[in-house]
């Protein structure tokens, strides 16, 4: 069986053995090691790692690497000995095994531009009872009854013990989940969940300012965040950039204002890309008002950031471009679904 042998970025080795037929990511499970990963089909990226030595196959078919050449681990099956290179701590790696939950649609309500306020409550559970335990910024991936396809939502609401799960979700033209929940789901419901997963999350040790930049749906889990530094009373400076097409989609927005008020230190901009005429906030998009943001400040802050590939792409430039080191910039993908 070829060994793989794994590398994370603070420099951990972790060895495992995989067949030719199973996936690197199916490898490290049976081994007890949890990757980070969201859909398993090769779309979303946090599996995607760098092969740096030997070779593999792309399950499905050749495939083709991210145009930073690296490969999505739920599709590569090694076909020698495999030296991978991971973009996150050893810590970033989950030992245990990720549960499976049961959950009950409680509402479906508009959430402005096409998006709605998914809210769940999990069932009782005999290892787990009934309580929702998870970490700002994490997310579930969530199954469509009946079937095989899942898709992966930030939470955007707290833990708490009754077991009430929240998700934004944007409904996407012809997607699988956004069909579904716009046609056929309805309140009473049960739906199957795995999670809490991800490792976008805050670091709180940080004594630096922090930077939240979302766009889309990549607000959930910048909300959530914002609501756990709310309920904790946190005084550490923080910016929040949240980036629209339009007007319109400041709907998901709403619940900012109770948050600023709760968070002295907190501050806000909305950019608007192609706003209607009599806009008076920032136009501009998300990568736009970080750039004017961080030429105006004193120090160098962590970056939370979460939204689709270009906004990620673009906001990321604007980081690099002006010296913050890699290390402080934290990011989650969004995929249309």
């Amino acid at each position: 069986m070829p060994e793989i042998t794994l590398i994370t970025r603070d420099g951990a080795k972790l060895n495992l053995a995989a067949s030719a037929t199973e996936t690197v990511l199916e490898a490290a499970e049976a081994a007890g090691l949890f990757l980070p990963a969201m859909c398993h089909e090769g779309s979303c990226g946090l599996c995607s790692a760098q092969v740096t030595q030997g070779d593999y196959t792309l399950r499905g078919g050749p495939g083709a690497a991210a145009a930073d050449g690296a490969i999505p681990l739920c599709l590569c099956m090694p076909q020698s000995a495999l030296t991978i290179e991971l973009p996150y701590p050893q810590s970033g790696i989950s030992q245990h095994s990720v549960p499976t939950r049961t959950a009950v649609i409680a509402s479906i309500i508009p959430a402005g531009s096409g998006a709605v306020t998914l809210t769940l409550t999990l069932q009782p559970d005999p290892e787990f009872g009934t309580a929702a335990d998870f970490t700002a910024g994490q997310y579930m991936e969530v199954t469509i009854p009946g079937t095989e396809i899942k898709r992966a939502y930030s939470l955007t609401n707290l833990p708490n013990w009754d077991g009430t799960l929240e998700f934004l979700i944007r409904l996407q033209p012809g997607g699988a989940f956004s069909s579904w929940l716009a046609h056929t789901a309805k309140p009473g419901d049960t739906l199957s969940l795995r999670g809490p997963v991800g490792r976008f999350v805050l670091d709180e040790t940080s004594p630096r300012p922090r930077i939240l930049v979302g766009g889309g749906c990549g607000f959930a889990p910048l909300l959530s965040m914002l609501r756990h530094l709310a309920d904790f009373g946190d005084t550490q400076p923080t910016h929040l950039i949240f980036g629209a097409n339009t007007e319109a989609e400041l709907g998901v927005a709403a619940p900012l204002a109770a948050l600023a008020a709760q968070l002295p230190n907190l501050t806000i901009c909305c950019a608007v890309w192609h706003p209607q005429p009599g806009w008076a906030g920032f136009t501009g998009t998300a990568a736009d008002a970080l750039a004017r943001y961080l030429d105006g400040a004193s120090g160098q802050p962590d970056i939370y950031l979460c939204g689709p590939p270009r906004l990620m792409e673009a906001v990321t430039q604007v980081a690099n471009d002006r010296g913050i080191p890699p290390a402080r910039i934290y990011s989650e993908q969004v995929q249309a679904r």
